[in-house]
């Protein structure tokens, strides 16, 4: 997006609006649990798109001189416990409490960076379980989160499999302008090594900072924060997992030392309607979203995957190719008979690096050095958003190939 020169958005300038009755919230995380009645996001259905409203139950006496986080609980390793104190390959049951149980012993310490409060969600299963609905009704929780009077920020934890995507669904859809974290463990809580704590601390230092305001969805570990759209998990078990590929980290918490040095460009609309996206969730339904799939390419690749994913049901493809974005001539084929039959394909890369350039090709959209997992998403909010593939390639181009251009200012 050229961003001081174009539309970038084209959003609604409609925010979550909260009212209340029961929905379940599920999220990606490693390990379950239940969490207590008084304690969950609730929300009501109004022609059948349900209305969000949280109540946050807070750790501590508020101090008015402090600023407001609210930590979204959705689970993950964080909130899990190992087989023993050193195996953290090894699940154990869910702590009870959820991310409270993490929270409670940074006291008094904590009590002096913000006023905190949780809101736990339903989590269920693993990582591998999350769904859409899942990702839908988190993301509606923090912006109901968000909402409400006084509140300065959100902390989200969650499951590291797929924090990146869980990461990057926050920062297209949320609507608020208002710092959101994520973040998580790579070691389970109660273990020797665990990174659950200063992780929860830091992130929770940064949302109270204010720093990332219109910087949409940040995600920290291990000291650093990087953007939604850039960050990627590269290692099954290493601390520093995390990773912003070619562009690096957004800045660095060490104590209270926080350090922004880079912004994501929409930070250039700040303060406009066009800061947000057009994927308000509150005008849609969790099955309004389609189904979307990643198929790899490889040497010889079959078409079978395309075809079956199709013949399925699903409305969009994002084809993994590689170098910066190929696939067999089988697949072409086979992308070439979807098309014909409406489905939207998207070609990224599996480099991790820059892929295909947008040239305007029927059917196909280039995603540049969009991920493929995470132009999954914005192509699954594009169709059900849209649906019309002149405007979804427009968002590929804008929202999801940001970048800043300041050639409007020169003399």
């Amino acid at each position: 997006m050229r961003l001081g020169l174009k539309k970038p958005y084209l959003a609604p300038a409609t925010a979550v609006v909260a009212a209340g009755v029961a929905l379940s919230l599920v999220s990606a995380s490693s390990a379950g649990a239940t969490a207590p009645q008084s304690a969950r996001a609730t929300g009501s259905k109004s022609a059948g798109i349900p209305k969000v409203t949280v109540k946050p139950v807070p750790l501590a006496k508020r101090n008015p001189k402090l600023p407001d986080v609210v930590v979204v609980d959705a689970g993950g390793t964080i909130t899990s416990t190992a087989a023993d104190r050193i195996s953290y390959l090894h699940y154990g049951p869910a702590l009870a409490g959820g991310i409270k149980d993490v929270l409670d012993p940074l006291y008094p310490e904590l009590g002096k960076v913000a006023n905190v409060s949780v809101v736990r969600t339903d989590v269920t299963g693993s990582s591998s379980q999350t769904t859409t609905k899942n990702m839908y009704d988190l993301s509606r929780a923090v912006d109901a989160s968000l909402a409400l009077p006084g509140i300065d920020g959100v902390v989200v934890n969650s499951g590291t499999n797929v924090l990146e995507e869980d990461a990057y669904y926050l920062d297209l859809t949320v609507q608020s302008n208002k710092p959101v974290v994520i973040s998580g463990s790579m070691h389970q809580s109660r273990t020797f090594t665990t990174d659950g704590a200063t992780n929860m601390f830091s992130s929770i230092r940064l949302a109270a900072s204010g720093k990332t305001t219109c910087y949409g969805t940040v995600m920290l570990m291990n000291d650093q924060f990087f953007a939604a759209r850039e960050v990627t998990k590269t290692d099954g078990y290493r601390m520093d997992t995390f990773s912003g590929g070619n562009y690096g980290a957004l800045g660095v918490v060490n104590e209270d030392n926080i350090r922004t040095m880079r912004a994501p460009a929409r930070v250039m609309q700040c303060g406009k309607t066009s800061w947000k996206t057009p994927f308000n969730l509150s005008k849609k339904k969790a099955t309004d979203l389609p189904p979307v799939d990643v198929v790899s390419g490889y040497i010889e690749s079959s078409p079978v995957p395309i075809d079956a994913l199709v013949a399925a049901g699903a409305k969009g493809v994002v084809t993994s190719g590689h170098g910066p974005g190929g696939i067999s001539a089988a697949q072409r084929a086979a992308e070439t008979r979807a098309i014909a039959k409406g489905v939207v394909f998207v070609s990224a890369t599996r480099t991790g690096g820059e892929g295909t350039y947008d040239t305007g090709t029927p059917g196909v959209i280039g995603a540049a050095d969009l991920a493929p997992q995470k132009a999954r998403v914005l192509l699954q909010l594009g169709l059900a958003f849209s649906g019309k593939e002149k405007q979804i390639r427009t968002w590929f181009t804008t929202i999801g190939d940001p970048e800043f251009d300041l050639s409007a200012f020169r003399r």
